[in-house]
This record gives structure tokens, C-alpha cells and sequence, in this order.
């Protein structure tokens, strides 16, 4: 069986921390044999969803841009990996322009699931990757349930991820091996999980 996997990339900076783990995820879930795609935020155009309820009708989206390259790499993915460093204790504002204009295949999932089918998930797992600079408790509680509720919406579970604080300089993660370590085996046991 072989799995597919996406990996969101979701900071606007090129080669930060965030860059750095999902890069190791990756290439753990290639080792366990994973085809893998991935996505740059910030280099795609997106604009915000207009709520116009067109996609309440159609489970499709009225506006068309660079999401439109988007949507079946997030229907044909088994596992997603979401990488974001943590602003203002959520994702970035490039991720959530991704995030909020999934709104469309929650939409879809409505119309092609009975409220009994949407109790079991049937899309695969999704996972986060969060970095923070300081070290609150609450620091992920934003980033998680706005990561939790974008997989709902893919009809994906939510698995958890890895959640690091107190690291911000760019690529800082580079002094934590044992990070860099549980990337690669976070997505060689995401795969081998799938495989079960």
C-alpha cells in the first residue's frame, strides 16, 4: 500500500526552524516507502474565502486561484504534515489564507456525509508542527485547535505533532538534534502506522 503524504510549509520565512523539521518528517516518511508532495505558502497566491456560501451548495469554491492547485493534493493525501511557527499563538497568515479557504471541503464533506458517517474519519491523519519563542502554557492551545478543526474539515484526525518552545532564531532548530531526530522518526512512524 502506498501512502501519500503532504507536507504544508507553512512559515514565510525560507530555511527557518519550521522549514527545517518538516524537511526531516519528509524524508522519514520517504524511508518508510511514502510518496510525497509538498506545498509552500508563501509562495502561493490565495486570497481570503469571501464567505459567499457558494460551496454550502456545491462543496466546491467560487474563487479561483492558486487554491485551485491546492484542493486535490489535500483530497489525495493520506497523512498532512503542518508545519507553522507559532504567531500571535496560532499559525501564520499565509497558512490560515490555506486554512480558512478549506472551507470548501468541510462544506463538501456535509454534503457527501450523514452526521453518523462524519463521527469516524475517513480522509487519513493530519499532524502539527509548531515552534514558539516563548514558553507560556497556552503557548499551542490556539495553534491546535485551529490545526485540529482544518483536519476535521479534510475528514482527517487530528494525531498530534510536535509542539517546541522556546527556540526562534533562524534555524536555532539546528542545535537540537534530538528535534531534528524525532522529525525523521514522526514521519517514518506516521507511515508505518498508516501501514498497520
Amino acid at each position: 500500500m502506498s501512502v501519500k503524504v503532504l507536507g504544508i510549509y507553512g512559515s514565510p520565512r525560507k530555511g527557518g526552524n519550521t522549514d527545517l523539521l518538516l524537511d526531516r518528517i519528509l524524508e522519514g516518511a520517504q524511508a518508510a516507502g511514502a510518496e510525497v508532495e509538498s506545498i509552500y505558502a508563501r509562495k502561493l497566491k490565495i486570497s481570503g474565502c469571501i464567505e459567499c456560501g457558494s460551496c454550502d451548495d456545491t462543496g466546491e469554491c467560487a474563487v479561483h486561484d492558486d487554491m485551485d492547485t491546492v484542493y486535490p493534493l489535500l483530497q489525495e493525501a493520506d497523512v498532512i504534515f503542518l508545519a507553522s511557527p507559532n504567531f500571535f499563538y496560532n499559525v501564520t497568515a499565509q497558512v490560515k489564507l490555506l486554512i480558512d479557504r478549506s472551507q470548501a471541503m468541510w462544506s463538501k464533506k456535509l454534503l457527501e456525509k450523514t452526521p453518523e458517517q462524519r463521527r469516524k474519519y475517513d480522509g487519513g491523519k493530519g499532524y502539527l508542527i509548531c515552534v514558539g519563542a516563548t514558553k507560556g502554557k497556552n503557548l499551542f492551545v490556539g495553534v491546535e485547535l485551529t490545526a485540529k478543526y482544518f483536519f476535521d474539515a479534510l475528514d482527517m484526525s487530528y494525531e498530534g505533532g510536535l509542539l517546541l518552545d522556546r527556540i526562534e532564531a533562524k534555524g536555532e532548530i539546528k542545535k537540537h538534534p534530538d528535534a531534528l531526530e524525532q522529525s525523521f522518526n514522526l514521519g517514518k512512524s506516521a507511515i508505518e502506522s498508516m501501514k498497520s
